[in-house]
């Protein structure tokens, strides 16, 4: 059976007295692409700003590749090479697409970073074309892009995808997420997606969550949870992209 990367267990976040997370058990393995499905507010951000330290789970464990992480703070989970893409995109707008990059590097791997920057190129060649525009000029494909290549830039052994499809259009969502699988398949990295677009992120996994009012009720196969009946009804019909 393929080692366990990340695991959750148990895990309660609170945002003041208002309970966001309740018992949430969520295990993602070195090699695999997980998604996280859901309603809007059901939860699924807050899980990976809890896995990522900010806010910290007041009940629960999130262990990644052996080791606890549950208090440590945000920078020193960053350092242990998790890196996330953030809903919303977070680029640097004033920055250029270059700068961007250069802001998503590893201190401890500037030795790589030219490397590094082409194989962002490659995989996003709309990148290239741009890359002394300034971020904030881009569109929101090409924000995506940026956002998913700058957290490749710390060469992370998880990456944290929260709704890259969020506001795209049906053609660049599908580049999306063809460079996410080829990031699976052709570099072994494994991925964590939180995604509104339940049809393509069952469809790209090889194992999925849903989430509800901060619990998970269901888990299977991205396949096992595109055939059910539940699922469906409520995430799937009319929802194809």
């Amino acid at each position: 059976m393929t080692e366990t990367l990340l695991k959750v267990h148990g895990v309660e976040t609170y945002y003041g007295n208002i309970r966001a997370l309740a018992g949430v058990d969520v295990e993602v393995r070195r090699g695999e692409i997980v998604s996280l499905i859901g309603a809007n507010g059901a939860g699924k951000s807050t899980l990976m700003m809890t896995i990522c330290g900010s806010p910290q789970a007041r009940t629960g464990t999130v262990t990644f590749d052996g080791q606890e992480i549950t208090r440590l703070p945000t920078h020193e989970i960053a350092r242990l090479r998790i890196a996330q893409s953030p809903e919303g995109r977070r680029i640097f707008p004033r920055m250029t697409v270059y700068e961007n990059l250069q802001m998503g590097a590893s201190l401890d791997n500037l030795k790589y970073f030219d490397e590094d920057v082409e194989k962002i190129f490659a995989l996003f060649p709309r990148l290239k074309e741009r890359k002394a525009q300034r971020g904030g000029t881009l569109s929101g494909g090409e924000q995506q892009m940026l956002s998913i290549g700058r957290a490749l830039m710390a060469r992370p052994k998880l990456l944290l995808l929260d709704e890259p499809s969020l506001g795209l259009a049906p053609l660049i969502v599908k580049q999306i997420f063809d460079a996410i699988r080829a990031l699976n398949k052709e570099q072994g990295l494994t991925v964590f997606l939180v995604e509104q677009n339940a049809f393509a992120a069952l469809k790209l996994c090889d194992r999925a969550y849903v989430m509800v009012n901060g619990r998970v009720t269901m888990s299977g196969t991205g396949r096992e949870l595109l055939a059910d009946p539940e699922v469906r009804a409520a995430y799937l019909e009319g929802g194809r992209h």
